[in-house]
């Protein structure tokens, strides 16, 4: 059992004890920060003259030696370590003997650790930044595509006002660029660096913490080394902004799998985003959106696991917080894995453009526009609404659309009705004019279509300072 610790004990620690305090098996996954880390550490030691040139470049070496083996899977990360340090400082002693030793001059496993989750995050925020700009790519396309394709508007799943399939798409690229924003937010805040924190009080030794935190990337060191090494406040944003960016997703799921329906039909999945009942020959199953739909609790209960991990800690460090990856780990790759395929989902789907505006027709949906009609042709708009419901009332009676009522069927509810009535509740009017920045009309969604392709074009990383090095 490989561990780096053990002088004031006089006993080996119990195998099953080991076992249950050890990480390798889940922090093996940032073995790349550890090791970047370790060589800023280095570096800042030998500019600090705590460290011979000669031991730096040795170190340094030796590091990126053990690295490229790691990454071409000559050199194993195995369970005799306790932790991924454990295993990156052992291998380094065993090429190199003394100078191997010095590694962890002015360091702690515990401002070792803050900063290699704080790399490890910091890129997942990246990551996660770059799929939700690929969806809003897709959606932009969608909208572009679809300004005249009217569809029904819903309110409490019920049939409201005919809008547009591009004004629809319109209200999830809003979703999605605010969850780009939380992202932008949480970077900002989160990038400043812990090494030099040491186990919660700092060093005697004469670190170079801003020199360390400019070459990782950061904006400068922290500014408590208690808090420093407690903090997980940046995991905790991120989760939550994960699962917001979840919630969205299954929201936008539950709504494309009523589409799919044989009762909407407004949607038709790509084969490769779809599979069939094992016993039911006609079915044609939403898979990938029920299952993103579903795993929106897995990584909701991500973030309730470290909330009520950490509600309880006193300052500084505490073996707990040891619990703050595992859960993190799956809700990151959960969420990579649903924006990606929901992407490709969306990217392939066939609209039923004629279904859709057949629905909107069938729904009443321009009732409203109707009502709108007599009021401005002097009716009350309370009266209005009465005449109007007796016209739906009608119409169910009859099993037809408000447009197919005759003028003389109009007429007999209220004389006010001309000829114009059928122009002013027509579909195109109903939908075109509103003309509001933020309606459906064709003339306002692409004002607001220009508005996003402009913001697709900013770089908010450059704004925030993201350096290559950062991206790892």
């Amino acid at each position: 059992m490989a561990q780096l610790w053990g002088g004031r004990f006089t006993k080996e620690t119990d195998k099953l004890v080991y076992n249950f305090n050890a990480s390798i098996s889940f922090d093996q996954k940032f073995y790349r920060q550890d090791i970047e880390g370790s060589m800023a550490h280095v570096r800042m030691l030998a500019r600090q003259g705590i460290l011979t040139e000669e031991e730096m470049e040795a170190i340094v070496k030796t590091l990126q030696e053990i690295l490229a083996e790691v990454e071409a899977g000559t050199l194993a990360i195995t369970d005799e370590y306790e932790d991924i340090h454990s295993f990156v400082e052992a291998n380094l002693i065993r090429r190199l003997g003394d100078t191997g030793k010095k590694l962890h001059t002015g360091r702690s496993r515990n401002d070792q650790v803050a900063l290699d989750m704080k790399l490890y995050t910091r890129q997942e925020v990246l990551a996660a930044d770059g799929l939700l700009k690929e969806l809003l790519q897709v959606l932009l396309r969608i909208m572009e595509e679809n300004t005249e394709t009217i569809m029904p508007g819903f309110t409490h799943l019920q049939k409201a006002q005919p809008i547009t399939l591009a004004h629809h798409m319109g209200a999830y690229f809003e979703m999605f660029k605010r969850d780009r924003l939380r992202l932008r937010d949480i970077y900002v805040r989160m990038n400043y660096c812990p090494l030099g924190s040491g186990a919660l009080a700092g060093t005697t030794y004469p670190l170079d913490r801003e020199y360390t935190a400019k070459l990782l990337g950061f904006y400068g060191p922290t500014l408590n080394s208690m808090d420093s090494v407690a903090d997980r406040d940046y995991l905790i944003e991120f989760l939550a902004a994960m699962s917001t960016i979840m919630m969205h997703l299954s929201r936008f799921c539950e709504e494309i799998i009523i589409w799919n329906s044989n009762e909407y039909q407004f949607v038709e999945m790509d084969d490769a985003y779809s599979t069939g009942s094992s016993i039911m020959p006609q079915k044609k199953n939403p898979d990938i959106a029920e299952l993103v739909r579903g795993k929106t609790g897995r990584v909701y209960g991500a973030l309730m696991s470290l909330l009520t991990t950490m509600k309880g800690l006193p300052l500084a460090y505490n073996k707990d917080m040891q619990e703050d990856k595992e859960l993190t780990f799956d809700a990151m790759d959960t969420v990579k894995g649903c924006l990606a395929l929901f992407t490709g989902m969306l990217d392939t789907m066939r609209f039923n453009k004629d279904r859709m505006r057949r629905s909107a027709n069938n729904g009443f949906t321009n009732a409203t526009d109707a009502a709108d009609y007599l009021v401005n042709h002097g009716v009350p708009f309370r009266d209005a609404h009465g005449i109007v419901g007796q016209i739906v009332l009608y119409c169910i009676e009859k099993n037809m659309a408000i447009d197919d009522m005759s003028l003389e069927e109009l007429k007999a509810i209220s004389p006010v009705f001309q000829e114009d009535v059928y122009e002013a509740i027509s579909m195109e009017t109903c939908v075109n004019k509103r003309l509001t920045i933020g309606a459906p009309g064709k003339e306002a969604m692409e004002r607001v279509i220009d508005l996003e392709k402009e913001y697709l074009k900013e770089d908010w990383r450059k704004e925030a300072g993201v350096s290559a090095d950062s991206e790892m």
